[in-house]
């Protein structure tokens, strides 16, 4: 079992906090490789129940995130996308069920050929290893990304955004008490346990080998950081901008026809649709 989670701040201590993280994190991913995909359901289900048990411990600690972002003068859109309340928590859990009744892709057979020889060679899905996954304000991706990499069969050390420390501590315990009632080892989703950014910088390193994949969630400048600075492989989604339909709402005299958002639309969030608009004499 892990030892509570408390913030560490400070270069002296966090090298070795960073190598102790790595290390058990590597051992956590051999046990989850050999995992059936029962114990990987079990263990999802027990996790959703948690989030959904500690919702409102969850949403007291994002509070907190909350307005400290508001005394720091974070946007609007930055609030909206830091701020948990009982739907979202609710959203969470429901990803998780979700996630949990894939079918486990781990052993899954994608490819087979024969040789001329007669020797038969199969492509396999298997799991990576551990799974570096550095995310900025939104504080479900990690609940998102751990059950994922879960489900996958890796190991994944999670870095949130320091303005979402608190809440992701909270969804953290959550997880952790999951794991274990399913009797998975914890280390299996690991929490970075500090704000200090230089842990962004040893996880990019490698962590001595322990980590196998890097993957960025957030803006173009994390994004462009890893590119710089990555010493491990990384996976990174491509920026695109999704179009949003707007609905009717007038039309002036010049024949340009006026749109109004959808009220639910989240244009602050990742991969949120962008507006579109439309004329008589063609799109903009």
């Amino acid at each position: 079992m892990t030892a509570p989670l408390k913030a560490v701040e400070g270069s002296d201590d966090l090298a070795p906090l960073m190598q102790d993280i790595g290390q058990r994190a590597k051992a956590a991913a051999r046990v989850l490789a050999l995992a059936t995909a029962e114990q990987k359901t079990r263990a999802l289900t027990a996790i959703a129940k948690a989030i959904r048990a500690d919702a409102p411990a969850i949403i007291a600690a994002n509070a907190e995130d909350v307005a400290e972002a508001k005394g720091n003068g974070m946007t609007a859109a930055f609030l909206d996308r830091l701020t948990l309340d009982a739907k979202r928590v609710e959203g969470m859990a429901a990803a998780i069920d979700i996630i949990r009744d894939i079918p486990d892709p781990v052993g899954t057979v994608t490819e087979r050929w024969t040789r001329p020889n007669g020797m038969t060679i199969e492509r396999v899905r298997v799991p990576l290893g551990v799974i570096g996954v550095i995310f900025e304000s939104r504080p479900n991706v990690a609940a998102d990304a751990g059950a994922l990499c879960l489900k996958a069969g890796n190991a994944v050390i999670l870095r949130g955004g320091s303005d979402s420390f608190r809440s992701c501590r909270a969804i953290h315990a959550s997880i952790a008490r999951g794991l274990r009632e399913a009797n998975l080892p914890e280390d299996a989703i690991i929490l970075v346990p500090t704000r200090d950014r230089d842990a962004v910088g040893q996880m990019l390193a490698g962590l001595d080998g322990a980590i196998d994949v890097i993957v960025p969630r957030g803006g173009k400048s994390l994004v462009a950081r890893v590119q710089a600075e990555a010493r491990v492989p990384g996976v990174r989604a491509p920026r695109r901008h999704v179009p949003r339909l707007y609905r009717p709402c007038g039309q002036s005299r010049h024949g340009e026809r006026h749109y109004r958002p959808r009220r639910d639309a989240r244009t602050g969030v990742c991969g949120a649709p962008r507006p579109v608009g439309d004329r008589r004499r063609g799109s903009i």
